[in-house]
């Protein structure tokens, strides 16, 4: 997810920033003292969120929001403000949340996932997951390409859970075995995760991971996989699978079993 933070107070808003690119959600955090510098490089590079403060003396955060709303429909506001007073104003503007400084991480974190939580997925973007054999992703029938091998894993792994949460500290597990899950490996963690989700927004289809607080899950209806369609019975998929699942991972040879296990018996 990309997000602006706009706030004329510095210090503020680089707190804001760097509260931000903490969070797993987040790939890219931009920040801003004017108002004026961010409609800019918004008309070039867009958002999915902006993070507003309201008492600004070049132009306010309500005339701002105003301003990106008419530039970019889709990007969500989120106001984060000393006065309590501004709120019935904030969402006549179709503000999708209203918090009172000083905002903690968790607080924000909660506000932006409820932000995104009903966000409807672009119809038009068909992503097909492959997992006999290699695994891989397509979406449209254009193959995606991963920044970070880990972050692909994460992903193969999620889909191997069919929509089950998923825990950060099983995810460690998974990923490293044996080592500590200490407070550098779960930094380590949330970078690969964060790259998952800066994968997902530049092929527009983020919707697809579904992230609750300490777990992440696939959402199963978003995605056409082939290991899916094979446990509902589907018989062209039943008949695809060669013995080798997800090949590249060792965890996926339990699913592999069950796999040859069912094939066999139909």
């Amino acid at each position: 997810m990309k997000i602006i933070c706009v706030d004329d107070e510095k210090l503020l808003l680089e707190d804001t920033v760097s509260m931000c690119l903490e969070l797993p959600e987040i790939s890219e955090a931009k920040g801003f003292t004017k108002a004026t510098q961010a409609l800019d490089w918004l008309k070039e590079n867009g958002a999915d969120l902006a993070l507003l403060d309201i008492d600004m003396p070049d132009m306010n955060g309500l005339d701002l929001a105003l301003r990106i709303k008419t530039l970019s429909p889709d990007t969500a506001i989120i106001f984060l403000t000393g006065y309590a007073q501004y709120a019935l104003d904030a969402f006549r503007v179709h503000a999708s949340g209203y918090l009172l400084k000083p905002v903690s991480k968790q607080t924000l974190q909660k506000e932006i996932q409820y932000a995104f939580a009903h966000k409807t997925p672009a119809p038009s973007q068909q992503v097909r997951v492959k997992t006999f054999g290699a695994f891989d992703v397509f979406v449209n029938e254009k193959h995606v390409t991963f920044h970070l091998a880990k972050s692909k894993e994460i992903l193969a792994y999620l889909v191997d859970r069919q929509g089950g949460s998923v825990k950060r500290a099983e995810l460690a597990a998974i990923l490293w075995e044996e080592r500590l899950y200490d407070r550098k490996l779960q930094k380590q963690l949330d970078t690969y995760i964060r790259s998952l989700r800066q994968t997902l927004t530049e092929y527009n289809i983020a919707y697809i991971i579904e992230q609750q607080r300490g777990t992440l899950r696939i959402v199963p209806e978003t995605i056409d996989c082939d290991v899916y369609n094979f446990f509902a019975g589907d018989t062209d998929a039943v008949n695809a699978f060669r013995g080798e699942y997800m090949s590249a991972y060792s965890w996926a040879s339990i699913t592999e079993g069950k796999m040859y296990w069912r094939q066999n018996k139909i």
